[in-house]
């Protein structure tokens, strides 16, 4: 049996989705080196309503060994990582 993995929530005082996706971002891109946090997961949700969640990245496997999809999630295109969403 695996043993289950703990999700952190971490409330903001941001009043928008575009401002979160912000703040998600610029955390992935400083604690990257954190090997223990999945940043491919990562979701956005309102304060009162937490179970509707936004997914932030595509997260895809992609092939020949290449990692993640880093692109926003619902990209047009195929998967790989862009300038502006370097991989993890």
């Amino acid at each position: 049996m695996t043993a289950p993995r703990w999700i952190i929530h971490l409330p903001t005082t941001l009043t928008s989705l575009d401002g979160a996706t912000i703040l998600a971002a610029a955390l992935r891109d400083s604690l990257a080196h954190v090997n223990a946090i999945d940043f491919g997961e990562t979701t956005l949700s309102e304060e009162d309503r937490q179970f509707v969640r936004t997914r932030i990245w595509c997260d895809a496997m992609l092939g020949g060994g290449g990692g993640r999809c880093g692109r926003r999630n619902d990209h047009d295109g195929p998967c790989g990582v862009t300038d502006e969403e370097p991989p993890r």
